[in-house]
């Protein structure tokens, strides 16, 4: 949704304060939340399972819901009311949806429907019953809610982003039909990706762990690079969403506005070219980062599994983390800087090039600031983080650049930019 309207400060001291407010609101309630050293110590459950949720009820009230019922609400009036609306539905969808509704049939969805089996005896394992304590440090049900997300993020903004809303537009249907028919339509893809590139993995996790059972699949595609681990699809997946949220920000559409075909061809080639970009991306990842982990890291992970599989899981996983680290460079610079380059044409090659480059570039900053000057301890309060090797397999920076976001949207999506910029 267009908010028409203009930097409060000039460019590029909004966005420059903007950048800095955003980093001190995040890091002052990741304190409250998330770090151990806080109150709530949250940290990585169940606050990234929150986190997960929040931001995607989020993308359903200002993507595709256009903030209805409150749209025409004044600022800051309309923000705050948005927020409390997400902050109790994310509640809902969490312990009733998730954990009440679906877990009726799904176990695996409902964190407390396992904990309610280990407590009566009944979460058996080949080795014996699992315990409460032993449940609740796996946050099954809760990982399993998070990979639900995962696959979310992408499938319903997708609808939006490359399919131009269709089927649900052009349409004379007003919110919120629309929106909620929007909502359908994005959930049916998102539980089709879901049971072929997630479900596998939980049916791997409870049957072959926890016990037998023949309704779940196990992983397909253990034998493509080595691993059976949900960590091989998060880390093209996550690539994939980077370069979905991309165009829809500084790219400005691009390169998918050069195909000239009707909805939904145009599209499904689209979606299968952001797709390709996130495999690809991934796979680089997955090659590069033997040149710069260190061998004592290579070591450490060579020896915690026979065959090189959690090496193999370890370099999907950290390409997910890598791909984070684009999060905030490229939502700042579009929304705050206004895709600002040093050529007239904002919407030219020459920018998008600019642009991507310098995206590129401050991600890796930001990666050399978390891991390599220890961000993600002195900061963040992750106690893993001691000898390098450590930092890499424990640093969990994911999770942050996920939660640095959120003051950052809500104050463009929930907010209008309220405090930063002012109307037209």
């Amino acid at each position: 949704m267009a908010h028409n309207v203009k930097p409060k400060y000039g460019q590029p001291l909004t966005g420059i304060i903007s950048f800095f407010t955003f980093f001190i609101l995040a890091l002052g309630s990741w304190f409250i939340f998330s770090d151990p050293r806080g109150l709530m110590k949250g940290f990585p459950y169940p606050f990234v399972m929150y986190l997960a949720v929040m931001i995607l009820v989020g993308l359903w009230q200002h993507m595709l819901l256009g903030d209805w019922p409150f749209e025409k609400m004044k600022q800051p009036l309309k923000g705050i009311v948005l927020t409390v609306v997400n902050l109790l539905v994310t509640f809902f969808v969490i312990h009733v949806v998730f954990y009440r509704i679906l877990g009726l049939g799904f176990n695996f969805l409902s964190q407390s429907n396992l904990e309610a089996l280990a407590a009566a005896g009944k979460a058996v394992t080949p080795s014996g019953p699992l315990s409460l304590e032993a449940m609740q440090k796996g946050h099954f049900g809760e990982s399993a809610l998070v990979s639900f997300v995962l696959i979310g993020f992408f499938t319903y903004p997708v609808v939006t982003i490359l399919f131009g809303k269709w089927p649900i537009r052009p349409s004379n249907l007003e919110q919120p039909q629309a929106g909620l028919a929007e909502i359908g339509w994005a959930s049916l893809i998102t539980l089709f990706f879901f049971v072929v590139l997630i479900v596998p993995f939980w049916g791997l996790v409870f049957s072959k762990i926890l016990g037998s059972s023949f309704g779940i699949n196990t992983p397909w595609w253990g034998k493509i690079n080595g691993t059976n681990h949900l960590h091989w699809v998060f880390g093209w997946w996550e690539w994939s969403i980077i370069a979905l949220f991309m165009t829809a920000n500084v790219w400005r559409g691009k390169p998918w506005s050069l195909i000239k075909l009707p909805q939904p061809l145009k599209g499904i080639i689209a979606t299968a070219g952001v797709i390709a970009i996130g495999y690809g991306m991934g796979f680089l990842c997955v090659k590069l980062q033997p040149l710069w982990i260190g061998s004592e890291t290579i070591s450490m992970l060579k020896a915690a599994k026979p065959n090189d599989a959690e090496y193999i899981r370890f370099l999907w996983y950290h390409a997910a983390e890598i791909a984070g680290f684009m999060l905030i460079p490229f939502l700042v610079w579009h929304h705050y800087f206004e895709d600002k380059t040093p050529f007239k044409d904002t919407d030219g090659w020459a920018a998008f090039a600019f642009r991507t480059l310098g995206v590129l570039l401050f991600g890796i900053l930001s990666y050399v600031i978390f891991y390599y000057f220890n961000f993600g301890k002195w900061a963040l309060g992750n106690s893993h983080m001691t000898t390098f090797p450590n930092r890499l397999i424990h640093g969990e920076s994911l999770v942050w650049n996920f939660w640095w976001i959120i003051p950052l949207l809500w104050n463009d999506w929930f907010f209008g930019k309220w405090g930063f910029f002012t109307k037209e």
